[in-house]
């Protein structure tokens, strides 16, 4: 894991991307705590991030966009900021969705969704309906996500097709496991963007990122840029990707 080095990045030309990149955008609470505001308001200027991600990764090229939007150990927090951050998603998923629209965008949701308040689920399967059709790039939000939780989640569906007699124990390979993980039939992410310095996963796609590059960023989520994916992505291209090879 390194942090990102600014190029100074100008323009996308002759910048190839990654087919699938996850984010983990970290420090919406302590963005807001150095300026003396309330965590949901680093959360709002963070969901503005999302904004001018999604738009520069599908100007990119990206095929698969992931972002870490709320994970299932989230659901700890005061009630108070959860009640606040649904009311967010439901908002952002209001407002956004005729842009989504507009711009070939495919909504997509990974996670235990069933856990979320009913209100903000139906904001969710709308703008998810609304942009089926869509081509360009698929945002995959992770919502009361767990790496863990998805991993147990495709086991017992590998385990109820064994007990029911359509799938045999010797038949059970990566393959089988990857095809019943939420992300099934997209491909795992070439990188991984971490913001706010921490070097650590926390429980996100852990499967899925056993072999992708990861570019950790010094700088909270409501502070990322255009620059800096374009970075990330320069950043990514340095990288010789061996897979275990030689």
């Amino acid at each position: 894991m390194t942090s990102s080095t600014h190029t100074n990045t100008d323009s996308t030309e002759n910048l190839s991307a990654p087919e699938h990149i996850a984010i983990i955008m970290d420090g919406n609470g302590r963005w807001a705590k150095q300026r003396g505001l309330p965590r949901i308001a680093g959360h709002r200027a963070g969901a503005e991030s999302v904004r001018r991600t999604v738009e520069a990764c599908k100007n990119l090229g990206v095929k698969y966009l992931t972002l870490y939007a709320f994970s299932s150990e989230n659901w700890k927090r005061p009630d108070s900021e959860v009640k606040a951050l649904m009311q967010l998603l439901e908002r952002f998923l209001k407002e956004k969705t005729k842009e989504m629209q507009k711009q070939n965008v495919r909504l997509n949701a990974i996670g235990r969704i069933d856990m979320l308040p009913q209100k903000t689920r139906k904001e969710l399967e709308k703008a998810i309906t609304t942009t089926a059709d869509n081509t360009a790039l698929t945002l995959n939000l992770a919502l009361s996500y767990g790496a863990r939780e998805e991993i147990v989640d495709a086991t017992k569906a590998i385990a109820k097709k064994v007990a029911a007699g359509t799938l045999e124990i010797s038949e059970i390979d990566n393959s089988t496991l990857s095809n019943h993980l939420y992300t099934a039939n997209q491909p795992d992410p070439d990188l991984l963007i971490r913001t706010s310095g921490e070097l650590r996963l926390s429980n996100f796609l852990l499967w899925q990122l056993s072999y992708s590059e990861i570019v950790i960023l010094d700088k909270f989520w409501p502070e990322f840029t255009e620059t800096d994916l374009y970075d990330a992505v320069t950043h990514f291209h340095r990288r010789h990707r061996r897979f275990g090879a030689i």
